[in-house]
């Protein structure tokens, strides 16, 4: 096997197909319904997968490389590791962290977590948005905490109104691949 760190776009649509897209009745995040799920945490999770995520999240910011990746966890979590870890490999300093739906009620009871200071420029991650509501509230979690915040990255764009509700927050989205690419049977 070899690992490469090159992005291939229609790897990524075959391994969504292979591993991510369930066929049925969901109910998504933003409350609306669905007659498929696109469940990505069984792709960032596999070695493979993460691979191909990273590499391309990489290509889309490393013209322009923030001080640090994440976003609101779980689902950002695997994907922050990857791109951190990829970029580590090709010598670009990149660090992680994590937005918490709620606060930490010990510690420090910080609700950002990881390497990061006030004033570091990020780049938010997500698997799959649709709406961006939950992207939106990890921004104001992350701009709460001083993080400046102008991008989302998603490994999915459903096309259901998330470019323009981060448009209204003033962050740009970018995905790795848009619903309409996935040519989903249903």
């Amino acid at each position: 096997m070899t690992i490469t760190n090159v992005y291939d776009k229609s790897k990524l649509i075959e391994l969504i197909h292979e591993h991510a897209l369930k066929l049925g009745q969901f109910t998504l995040a933003s409350g609306k319904t669905a007659s498929f799920y696109l469940d990505c945490r069984k792709l960032t999770l596999t070695g493979e997968g993460a691979n191909v995520i990273a590499a391309g999240m990489l290509d889309l910011i490393k013209s322009d490389l923030p001080d640090a990746v994440g976003g609101m966890a779980i689902g950002a979590d695997p994907i922050t590791a990857a791109i951190v870890t990829c970029a580590w490999q090709q010598d670009l300093n990149l660090r992680g962290f994590i937005v918490r739906k709620e606060p930490k009620e010990h510690g420090t009871g910080q609700q950002v977590e990881g390497p990061v200071v006030s004033g570091d420029r990020a780049v938010l991650v997500e698997d799959v948005v649709t709406t961006g509501g939950s992207s939106v509230r990890a921004i104001e979690y992350a701009r709460e905490f001083g993080l400046q915040v102008d991008k989302v990255l998603a490994v999915v764009d459903r096309e259901q109104g998330a470019a323009e509700n981060f448009r209204n927050a003033g962050v740009e989205l970018e995905s790795l691949v848009k619903l309409s690419e996935l040519n989903i049977p249903v």
